[in-house]
């Protein structure tokens, strides 16, 4: 289990090793998506190779249709 602050909430995930593993984890893989992870930007392209630590600050920004 590794400890994340995932949009400003704490939350522990299990076999996560990139941002990769974070963004699939939440069921948002395709998905319009932007991610932030130790305050920058990452493209979807650096998802894989980006690396999480314990308590690392993550925002995950998607995007949903409507009116």
């Amino acid at each position: 289990m590794m400890k994340l602050v995932i949009n400003g909430a704490e939350h522990e995930l299990d076999g996560v090793q990139t941002i990769a593993d974070v963004v699939a984890h939440y069921g948002l893989t395709g998905k319009p998506l932007v991610v932030e992870a130790g305050g920058a930007v990452l493209t979807a392209e650096q998802w894989a190779s980006a690396a999480v630590h314990p308590h690392m600050q993550i925002e995950l920004v998607h995007f949903v249709g409507g009116g």
